[in-house]
Formats: C-alpha cells, structure tokens, sequence
C-alpha cells in the first residue's frame, strides 16, 4: 500500500509539473496585450493543451509581476529601467528582453475638433499646462481637456520623454489606467486631447498629426513621425518550455503578421 501510495503521489507531481509545462502567465502592458491576445488564441487553437493566462495593468504591473515571479512574460511598451534590473536582481530574476513589434503613440482628439495637426512644442505646452485653451493652437475658444496615461504605463513613459522632455504633465491633467479608457474618454469629451498605441485607433476619435506627419504604419517604419517606440516582451533569463515556444510563435512569420492585422509594426520590416 505505501509503495502504491508513492507512486500514486509521484504520478500526481509529474502531472502537475506537465499541467505546469503547459500554462503560460503573461501580464503587463495594454499597448501589447492585443498582440499578445490575438497570438495566444492562435497559438492555443494549434496547440489544444497549452493553457495562456494573459491579463493588462501596464507596463510596470508586468515587470514588477516578472520580478516577483508572479508571471512567466512581462508585457512592456517601454524599456525596462535600470532600478528595475536591479531589484531583480536582488531577488534572483535576470530579465531578458524580447522586442515582438514597433508602435506609434497616436495623438488623438474628438472628431468634433477642427484641429488636424499640432507640433512636437505645442503638445509638451498642452500637457505641461502652459497652454489650457484650443483657441491658442487655433481651435475653438474652449478648454483643453487633457487625457494621460498613469504612471504604470510605459506609454505614459514614452510619451513623456518624446513629447515633454523632461517637463511633468499638469496636475489637471485626467489619468486613466489604459489605451481603452483613454479612447473611450476622448470619445465621450468634446474638448479633449490624448494618446494612444496605434493598434486602438478607431473611428470614434481622430488621430492627428504631429509636425505635419501622420501617425501611421508607413510613417513609424520610416521614422518620419516623431513619436515611435519598440514593445518588447521580457522573461526571466533566456525563455524556456513554453515560454520559448509562444515567443517564437510571435517572432515567427504568422506571428507577425498578427503583429501587422492588430494595427502594429512587424519586427522585421522595422529594422
């Protein structure tokens, strides 16, 4: 009896660890996570017992998920800061990045506004708060209402450095938790401006351009529009198990030409 119980408790780990090999956590930004989404539903349509668990929060949740070992691969529209790396390091985690697609952050306002273009200055004096008035930048006589990203997110963060360059974005400004709610706010607001990854525009807001370029596919693989970045996917050292396979999946052709269907910019046709 002890000797079946053994091997009945020893059949239940190695089950468990094949349970294991077969899910997969993947947390972080809301800017990759249509990629990440639509590549798992593929990958799980061809793979019948791979389990994906795939959820948002921004940029910071997943890498701070990545550091706790809360989550197998960190979503990530910005590159990892150097205190991250450190404090993962201090808990055995070595993050290794994985760049899976280019983005443009698209500036958007109500489609009501007549305004079609604003310079790199004009929109580091809107979100720094010097200028509050549409009419100053030749919109109506009404309030600016200003749109941003929280601080989790690495859109937030690379707007920031593009377009305020080192000023902070006025106190009046609404923050929102993701490139939905910044959509959706902008939608339902007259006045408003915003940005987001250009896989969520959509009919419902108007994408403007910025320095006279527009915010597309072509002009972000060219880098003629000037607020561009990378998405990268991180895991603890080099990918392993499943992990590996569903990055290469990413990385694979069909992966990235999901990358192009969801809105984005594939990997290879970037560099």
């Amino acid at each position: 009896m002890r000797t079946l119980s053994i091997i009945a408790l020893i059949s239940i780990m190695i089950m468990g660890s094949i349970i294991a090999e077969d899910q997969l956590v993947i947390t972080g930004s809301t800017t990759v996570l249509p990629i990440a989404q639509a590549c798992a539903e593929e990958y799980m349509d061809a793979n019948e017992d791979a389990d994906i668990t795939i959820r948002g929060g921004g940029s910071g949740v997943g890498i701070a998920a990545l550091i706790d070992k809360q989550c197998d691969i960190a979503n990530a529209s910005r590159k990892i800061k150097t205190k991250e790396i450190a404090n993962a390091k201090t808990k055995g985690v070595k993050p290794v990045n994985h760049t899976v697609a280019w983005d443009a952050i698209a500036v958007i306002v109500n489609p009501v506004m007549e305004i079609d273009n604003l310079s790199l200055e004009q929109l580091k004096d809107i979100y720094s708060g010097k200028i509050t008035n549409w009419k100053k930048v030749g919109g109506p006589n009404k309030q600016i209402v200003i749109i941003s990203r929280d601080v989790s997110s690495g859109t937030f963060e690379v707007f920031n450095e593009i377009v305020l360059d080192g000023a902070t974005v006025c106190q009046s400004a609404l923050k929102v938790a993701s490139n939905q709610a910044v959509s959706t706010t902008v939608k339902n607001t007259p006045y408003a401006i915003g940005y987001i990854g250009l896989g969520y525009l959509n009919k419902h807001v108007k994408a403007i351009d910025v320095n006279d370029v527009e915010a597309s596919v072509e002009n972000a693989q060219n880098e003629t529009y000037p607020i561009i970045r990378a998405l990268h996917m991180y895991t603890d050292g080099e990918p392993r198990g499943m992990a590996k396979l569903f990055l290469d999946y990413v990385m694979s052709s069909d992966g990235q030409e999901i990358v192009a269907d969801m809105g984005y910019i594939p990997i290879s046709k970037s560099e």
